[in-house]
């Protein structure tokens, strides 16, 4: 029986990006047949989500994350790329977007956050270093958090800054982050002691790829009742966030090359200027007042074009950042 599992685990975390394809289609066919279900579906985004980030968490020791919060090349490298590169591409788009605030507020809250979660994924599938990032991800969430409301004031003016509170930020970052990273933690102290802790952190590993499908399944389920008349000004936004992905793989590589990192840091800076925060940004979106609640539907479909993107980025971004001569020498001796 073990072994059928660890060889289904195998099959899925080897065909994940089509499982997370798979996931989208199955919610977006359920959202659509059964829109009844979407206001039940969301109370189980937070939920499904923070589970997902446990997992993510659990698979770096503390100490490893401790000593990866020390690069500082790569951190600032990180911070520049999103919180200094992207508001000028995206400063760029602004004027081309439909007239909707809705619109334009689902914009900027999703492609102003960078990701915390499943581009660690993507990127190591790529070979990027994945535990860099991962390292940086309190810190992307707590300067994010921070400089939002900034950058709405700057776009789109006080009143709708004012609209976005800091409540659901806070509550996030405890849910999303503080506890899963706590209990992840606590699990690894656990695992270093006894060998029942150390199969519950096996066990929970193996768990990755099922709660990826399962949040992208109840994001695509709960917000596709919520297109109505708005799909067209929904679907306006598709090309912006495809363009968004092509230049920023080239502005990531610029930004790491001025800072002088290898291959792996590279794409790693690469997949987390081009990445965004949709999945933890969609409860801000959802807590909008009732006419502008199209802006979360905006956020997901930025999702669905991104997920497709990270098909193409984890075949071109090796190509666009080749490995490092002297690490292909190492590996190849």
């Amino acid at each position: 029986m073990s072994q059928e599992r660890s060889g289904l685990v195998e099959r899925m975390e080897h065909h994940q990006i089509a499982v997370y394809l798979g996931a989208m289609a199955a919610g977006a066919l359920v959202g659509w047949a059964a829109p009844s279900a979407g206001p039940g579906l969301e109370h189980a985004i937070n939920p499904v989500l923070g589970a997902l980030l446990f997992v993510t968490f659990l698979q770096v020791p503390a100490a490893e994350l401790l000593r990866s919060l020390r690069d500082g090349r790569f951190l600032s490298a990180a911070l520049v790329v999103n919180f200094v590169v992207v508001p000028l591409v995206v400063a760029a788009m602004f004027v081309f977007l439909p007239a909707d605030q809705a619109v334009r507020i689902g914009v900027l809250l999703v492609l102003l956050c960078p990701c915390v979660d499943y581009v660690i994924v993507f990127s190591g599938l790529a070979g990027g270093s994945s535990r860099r990032l991962l390292a940086a991800t309190p810190l992307l969430l707590v300067v994010q958090m921070i400089l939002l409301p900034g950058f709405l004031y700057l776009f789109m003016g006080s009143e709708l800054a004012d609209i976005v509170e800091v409540g659901p930020f806070v509550e996030a970052f405890l849910v999303l982050i503080v506890i899963p990273l706590a209990l992840a933690w606590t699990l690894q102290a656990w695992a270093a002691r006894r060998p029942a802790g150390q199969k519950a952190a096996d066990a929970a590993t193996t768990t990755m790829v099922p709660l990826m499908a399962a949040t992208l399944f109840v994001v695509v389920a709960s917000q596709v009742p919520k297109l109505g008349d708005s799909l067209t000004d929904v679907a306006a936004v598709i090309p912006f966030y495809a363009a968004f992905l092509i230049v920023m793989a080239f502005a990531g590589k610029a930004v790491a090359r001025l800072f002088r990192l290898d291959a792996p840091a590279t794409r790693a800076v690469v997949f987390t200027g081009a990445t965004r925060n949709s999945l933890v940004v969609l409860p801000l979106a959802l807590a909008l007042p009732e006419a502008l609640s199209v802006a979360a539907v905006v956020v997901v479909t930025q999702t669905l074009v991104e997920v497709l993107g990270m098909v193409a980025y984890v075949r071109l971004v090796p190509r666009l950042v080749p490995a490092d001569k002297t690490a292909a020498a190492r590996g190849g001796s």
